[in-house]
């Protein structure tokens, strides 16, 4: 799997197929293989017609693992995308990003539009100005001694979900409370250089309503999930044709 280094992180990546670029950046405990290869976006974008990069976010999949919360601030996560993008000399993408990845992607639209033709923010509603997803109880099940230990039901779905996934769970645990920095109502309604489409399942209690954040970053375009929850929602056939609708109609 290449990789290249962002400073002193080595950040693992993919980059498959041909045509116009689409990077995508998976959500938190996740990678870019369980979010974006094993349901099947990274095949499915290729035979749509896209050049597909994925990265592993730091503390996730092959990517180094960090220890110190400090490293996770949500603009030094993603400053690694555009790293990416730089070290494969890629001027401007479309962005994808789901749950985690939706607030990094939302962060460059904000902070580098020219850098995006287009942002579609899956897994995240207003979550991303109120609420802001996973708190401390998911960061004490990530560091419980087993699942066992954990009785909060959302920590969990997430300490499960990182066993799953054989995540290393203190760089985790570091990652949630580095990366919780929520976007203000002011900076949502500041993102206007590229066009956006939020997509989330109806049935998602972590995201927040798709609806609220589509009436506050202008323009927006709200794509429902039916019947999906955020963990069961990423590789809905409705998500993915809903996203290769929205990719073939954008400027």
């Amino acid at each position: 799997m290449p990789s290249f280094h962002n400073g002193a992180v080595e950040i693992a990546y993919l980059d498959e197929g041909e045509g116009d670029p689409i990077t995508l950046v998976h959500g938190f405990a996740s990678s870019k293989n369980v979010n974006w290869v094993y349901p099947t976006w990274v095949s499915d974008l290729k035979k749509a017609g896209r050049r597909v990069i994925a990265l592993d976010n730091r503390g996730h999949g092959d990517s180094a693992k960090l220890y110190d919360a400090a490293q996770y601030e949500i603009s030094i996560m993603a400053d690694d995308v555009i790293a990416l993008m730089d070290h494969l000399k890629i001027a401007r993408a479309d962005v994808m990003g789901y749950s985690l990845g939706s607030r990094m992607t939302a962060v460059l639209a904000l902070k580098a539009p020219q850098r995006l033709r287009s942002a579609i923010l899956g897994g995240i509603g207003i979550g991303l100005i109120e609420g802001g997803g996973p708190g401390e109880n998911v960061a004490a099940a990530l560091e419980a001694p087993s699942l066992e230990d954990v009785t909060d039901p959302v920590g969990r779905t997430f300490r499960a979900f990182a066993d799953q996934t054989r995540s290393d769970r203190r760089a985790l645990a570091a990652c949630l409370r580095g990366s919780r920095r929520l976007m203000t109502r002011e900076e949502a309604a500041a993102i206007t250089g590229v066009p956006v489409l939020i997509a989330v399942g109806t049935a998602d209690e972590i995201a927040g309503s798709a609806t609220a954040l589509g009436k506050i970053i202008p323009g927006a375009q709200v794509l429902d999930i039916p019947n999906r929850d955020h963990m069961r929602a990423v590789g809905d056939k409705v998500y993915k044709s809903g996203v290769i609708d929205f990719l073939s109609r954008r400027p």
